[in-house]
């Protein structure tokens, strides 16, 4: 049975934004709070009170399929973090990539005990320019993947391949 929504403790999801860790080093960190809706359904808040909150489910038969589940938040968080740094480096160099699109395409598989999991994670950057009106360009493809926090976490896991494609579709920095 799942639990009546009104009765279920609020959390203070604020936590502080810069702290130490026990090694010395600065570390910043945040908070979410899910709390269950029914079923597999889940309302997650956020610590910015201007992020609306955000229904999370289970496709069916599990879930009702009111939200994106996991493994596909996990995917868009990948596409976008890669989005935003190909923009912060693009933009570093003084280029306008035009507006990006990402697509990611996730590859389910089965692990040693036959437990889905995310195998591998294949997002294509699309920008609204072609590759001759950028400067610096390969210098930007050689860099702007360090800066996704999600990605370079994630990648100890599964593999994630990237592919940056201008206006015209060519693959950008392919062989």
């Amino acid at each position: 049975m799942s639990p009546d929504p009104a009765t279920v403790e609020r959390v203070d999801v604020r936590v502080p934004v810069r702290s130490t860790s026990a090694d010395g080093e600065a570390e910043s960190r945040f908070a979410i709070e899910l709390t269950q809706q029914s079923d597999y359904r889940f309302e997650a808040r956020f610590d910015n009170p201007a992020v609306p909150p955000l229904i999370i489910d289970e496709p069916a038969p599990l879930g009702s399929d009111a939200g994106p589940n996991p493994a596909r938040l996990l995917a868009t968080s990948v596409a976008g973090c890669l989005s935003a740094s190909l923009l912060f480096v693009m933009r570093r160099f003084k280029n306008e990539p035009g507006p990006i699109r990402a697509v990611a395409t996730v590859s389910m598989t089965r692990n040693a005990q036959h437990r889905l999991r995310i195998g591998r994670i294949a997002v294509d950057l699309h920008l609204g320019v072609l590759a001759g009106e950028l400067r610096m360009l390969d210098r930007i493809l050689g860099q702007f993947e360090n800066f996704c926090t999600v990605t370079q976490s994630v990648r100890a896991a599964f593999p994630v391949d990237v592919r940056v494609l201008d206006k015209a579709h060519s693959v950008l920095g392919a062989p």
